[in-house]
C-alpha cells in the first residue's frame, strides 16, 4: 500500500499483516490519501490530486517550505520584512502574487536563490 500524508508531506509504503491497523492509527492524526492499495501497483504522481493541488500554488508552497526550513513563523518573516503577517499568508496561499522586489527581499532573508520564487 502506498499512502501520502499531506501535512507534514510524507510518502510511506506499508506492507505486512498489520498495514491497515497502522494506517488507521496514522489517519487519526493526519490527512491521508491512498495512492495505491495493490503491491506493485503504481500511479504517476502527476495524476494525483495532491500533485495538481501543489502545482496550482507552486510559488506559495515553495515559500512556505523555505520559511519552515529557515525555522520562521509567518509572523517572524513578516516582522523581518516589515509587512503584516496576513500578507505572508496570502503569498503562501496564492491569494497574492509576489513582486520581483518582494521576492528578492524574501530570498535574502530565507537565504535562497530568488529564482526559486520567480
Amino acid at each position: 500500500m502506498l499512502a501520502l500524508v499531506k501535512k507534514p508531506r510524507i510518502e510511506i509504503s506499508i506492507q505486512g499483516e498489520h498495514a491497515e491497523e497502522l494506517l488507521d492509527w496514522i489517519k487519526k492524526k493526519f490527512e491521508v490519501n491512498i495512492l495505491s492499495s495493490e503491491i506493485g501497483d503504481s500511479i504517476p504522481i502527476e495524476e494525483t490530486n495532491f500533485w495538481k493541488e501543489m502545482q496550482s500554488n507552486r510559488i506559495g508552497n515553495l515559500l512556505a517550505g523555505a520559511r519552515l526550513k529557515a525555522g520562521l513563523t509567518q509572523a517572524q518573516l513578516a516582522e523581518k520584512l516589515n509587512v503584516r503577517q496576513n500578507m505572508i499568508s496570502d503569498y503562501e496561499r496564492g491569494k497574492r502574487r509576489l513582486s520581483l522586489s518582494m521576492s528578492k527581499r524574501i530570498a535574502k532573508i530565507l537565504n535562497i536563490k530568488v529564482d526559486r520564487l520567480a
